[in-house]
Protein backbone atom coordinates (compact mmCIF):
# COMPACT_ATOMS: atom_id res chain seq x y z
CA UNK A 1 0.00 0.00 0.00
CA UNK A 2 2.79 2.45 1.08
CA UNK A 3 4.28 1.71 -2.60
CA UNK A 4 1.30 2.62 -4.23
CA UNK A 5 1.19 6.12 -2.26
CA UNK A 6 4.75 6.81 -3.27
CA UNK A 7 4.26 5.60 -6.83
CA UNK A 8 0.70 7.91 -7.15
CA UNK A 9 2.28 10.84 -6.15
CA UNK A 10 5.64 10.88 -7.92
CA UNK A 11 3.37 10.30 -11.11
CA UNK A 12 1.16 13.16 -10.18
CA UNK A 13 4.75 15.67 -9.52
CA UNK A 14 5.77 14.52 -13.22
CA UNK A 15 2.42 15.25 -14.73
CA UNK A 16 2.48 18.56 -12.78
CA UNK A 17 5.75 19.58 -13.80
CA UNK A 18 6.16 21.45 -17.20
CA UNK A 19 9.55 22.95 -18.56
CA UNK A 20 8.13 25.81 -19.81
CA UNK A 21 8.71 26.83 -23.33
CA UNK A 22 11.97 28.68 -25.04
CA UNK A 23 10.66 31.38 -26.86
CA UNK A 24 12.30 34.84 -27.74
CA UNK A 25 10.93 38.24 -27.50
CA UNK A 26 9.98 40.33 -30.82
CA UNK A 27 9.38 43.34 -29.31
CA UNK A 28 7.55 43.38 -26.07
CA UNK A 29 6.99 46.95 -25.91
CA UNK A 30 4.57 48.00 -22.98
CA UNK A 31 5.14 44.55 -20.94
CA UNK A 32 7.64 41.84 -19.81
CA UNK A 33 7.04 38.24 -20.42
CA UNK A 34 8.28 35.23 -17.92
CA UNK A 35 7.16 32.32 -18.23
CA UNK A 36 5.65 30.78 -21.36
CA UNK A 37 3.78 27.51 -21.29
CA UNK A 38 2.06 25.30 -23.73
CA UNK A 39 -0.14 22.04 -22.35
CA UNK A 40 0.65 19.41 -23.31
CA UNK A 41 4.41 20.34 -24.90
CA UNK A 42 6.52 17.58 -23.27
CA UNK A 43 9.18 18.19 -26.22
CA UNK A 44 10.77 21.34 -27.62
CA UNK A 45 10.32 22.25 -30.22
CA UNK A 46 6.16 21.65 -29.18
CA UNK A 47 4.67 19.30 -31.36
CA UNK A 48 1.27 20.04 -32.31
CA UNK A 49 -1.08 17.31 -33.47
CA UNK A 50 -3.30 18.13 -36.48
CA UNK A 51 -7.14 17.93 -34.86
CA UNK A 52 -6.01 18.83 -31.61
CA UNK A 53 -5.91 22.35 -29.25
CA UNK A 54 -3.13 23.32 -27.17
CA UNK A 55 -3.83 25.83 -23.87
CA UNK A 56 -1.02 28.93 -24.17
CA UNK A 57 -0.79 30.46 -20.77
CA UNK A 58 1.91 33.83 -20.29
CA UNK A 59 2.78 35.29 -17.80
CA UNK A 60 3.73 39.00 -18.10
CA UNK A 61 4.05 42.37 -16.22
CA UNK A 62 2.19 44.84 -17.48
CA UNK A 63 4.71 48.38 -18.34
CA UNK A 64 1.08 50.28 -19.79
CA UNK A 65 -2.03 51.20 -18.88
CA UNK A 66 -4.89 49.68 -21.38
CA UNK A 67 -8.79 49.03 -21.51
CA UNK A 68 -8.54 46.39 -23.46
CA UNK A 69 -6.18 43.94 -25.33
CA UNK A 70 -6.51 42.38 -28.34
CA UNK A 71 -4.36 39.05 -29.45
CA UNK A 72 -2.92 38.23 -32.53
CA UNK A 73 -1.27 34.92 -33.85
CA UNK A 74 0.43 34.00 -36.84
CA UNK A 75 2.68 31.39 -37.89
CA UNK A 76 5.89 32.54 -39.60
CA UNK A 77 6.86 30.43 -42.47
CA UNK A 78 9.95 31.02 -44.31
CA UNK A 79 9.80 34.44 -42.80
CA UNK A 80 6.02 34.86 -44.67
CA UNK A 81 3.27 35.70 -41.46
CA UNK A 82 0.58 33.76 -42.09
CA UNK A 83 -2.82 34.36 -39.86
CA UNK A 84 -3.42 32.02 -37.17
CA UNK A 85 -6.64 31.51 -35.86
CA UNK A 86 -7.45 31.37 -32.66
CA UNK A 87 -11.12 31.05 -30.47
CA UNK A 88 -10.97 34.52 -28.42
CA UNK A 89 -9.14 37.23 -29.72
CA UNK A 90 -9.57 39.19 -26.77
CA UNK A 91 -7.20 39.17 -24.11
CA UNK A 92 -9.76 40.77 -21.25
CA UNK A 93 -11.88 37.61 -21.81
CA UNK A 94 -9.03 35.25 -21.79
CA UNK A 95 -7.72 35.39 -18.02
CA UNK A 96 -7.01 39.32 -17.84
CA UNK A 97 -8.71 41.17 -15.82
CA UNK A 98 -9.37 44.84 -17.56
CA UNK A 99 -8.28 47.65 -17.30
CA UNK A 100 -4.70 46.43 -17.79
CA UNK A 101 -2.91 47.98 -14.26
CA UNK A 102 0.71 49.54 -15.22
CA UNK A 103 3.14 47.00 -12.48
CA UNK A 104 0.58 44.26 -12.27
CA UNK A 105 1.80 40.99 -13.68
CA UNK A 106 -0.85 38.97 -15.32
CA UNK A 107 -1.59 35.44 -16.98
CA UNK A 108 -2.86 35.50 -20.17
CA UNK A 109 -4.58 32.21 -21.32
CA UNK A 110 -5.74 31.05 -24.78
CA UNK A 111 -6.36 28.10 -27.19
CA UNK A 112 -4.36 26.95 -30.04
CA UNK A 113 -6.03 25.11 -32.53
CA UNK A 114 -4.30 22.87 -34.81
CA UNK A 115 -6.87 22.65 -37.85
CA UNK A 116 -6.29 19.04 -39.23
CA UNK A 117 -5.97 20.93 -43.19
CA UNK A 118 -2.68 22.61 -41.76
CA UNK A 119 0.29 20.95 -43.03
CA UNK A 120 2.37 18.75 -41.44
CA UNK A 121 5.92 21.52 -41.24
CA UNK A 122 7.95 22.92 -38.88
CA UNK A 123 7.76 26.71 -38.66
CA UNK A 124 7.87 29.26 -36.18
CA UNK A 125 4.35 31.18 -34.32
CA UNK A 126 4.44 35.04 -33.27
CA UNK A 127 1.88 35.58 -30.72
CA UNK A 128 1.34 39.39 -29.98
CA UNK A 129 -1.82 40.32 -27.25
CA UNK A 130 -1.89 44.47 -27.89
CA UNK A 131 -3.02 47.48 -26.49
CA UNK A 132 -5.82 49.78 -27.17
CA UNK A 133 -3.26 51.11 -29.21
CA UNK A 134 -1.98 48.66 -30.70
CA UNK A 135 1.42 48.58 -28.84
CA UNK A 136 2.37 45.26 -27.79
CA UNK A 137 1.98 44.04 -24.09
CA UNK A 138 3.86 41.37 -25.33
CA UNK A 139 5.16 39.37 -28.62
CA UNK A 140 7.04 36.11 -28.56
CA UNK A 141 7.89 33.66 -31.04
CA UNK A 142 8.51 29.70 -30.25
CA UNK A 143 9.10 26.87 -32.19
CA UNK A 144 6.59 24.41 -33.70
CA UNK A 145 6.02 21.19 -34.78
CA UNK A 146 2.81 20.55 -36.85
CA UNK A 147 2.48 16.37 -37.21
CA UNK A 148 -0.45 14.08 -38.15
Amino acid sequence: MEFRVVFICLSLFVLTYAEPVKYHDCGSTEGKVSIVDIDPCPTQPCELKKGESYSVNVTFISDDESQKSTAVVHGVIAGLPIPFPIPVADGCKSGITCPIQKGTTYSYVNQLPVKAEYPSIRLVVKWELMDDLKRDLFCILFPVKITS
